[in-house]
């Protein structure tokens, strides 16, 4: 599956933004989906994932509350809506989707079969 993520750009703390994946090229619901994020010098960290059915999800303690994940299978795109960002949310945001994982809550990167190109949030203060 090919992933296209889109919708990075600065803002200022407290404001919001919305990133986007659009997935190509395999049955979109196949997959489990994922939100991650890097800062430069800093690992990279699962911010949020949601399940195929998008019943269900989970969010990095950093985040709960302020982020929502969600996913339509009509258009093949998975979302991350950021709300009250702060400048530690600074980082470059990649999706990805899992055909391995069953559950939500993997933190591991290693289980994410496909990537994004990532696409830079920037949060001033």
């Amino acid at each position: 599956v090919q992933l296209q993520a889109s919708g990075g750009g600065s803002v200022q703390a407290g404001g919001s933004l919305k990133l986007s994946c659009a997935a190509s090229g395999r049955t979109f619901s196949n997959y489990l989906m994922g939100w991650f994020r890097q800062a430069p010098g800093k690992e990279r960290e699962l911010v949020a994932s949601i399940g195929r059915s998008a019943s269900l999800t989970s969010y990095a303690d950093s985040v709960r509350g302020r982020f929502t994940i969600s996913r339509t299978s009509a258009l093949n795109t998975v979302y991350l809506l950021m709300n009250s960002l702060k400048p530690e949310d600074t980082a470059v945001y990649y999706c990805a989707a899992s055909s391995q994982l069953r559950f939500v809550g993997a933190t591991s990167a290693g289980a994410y079969d496909y990537w994004g190109q990532g696409t830079l949030v920037t949060v001033s203060s």
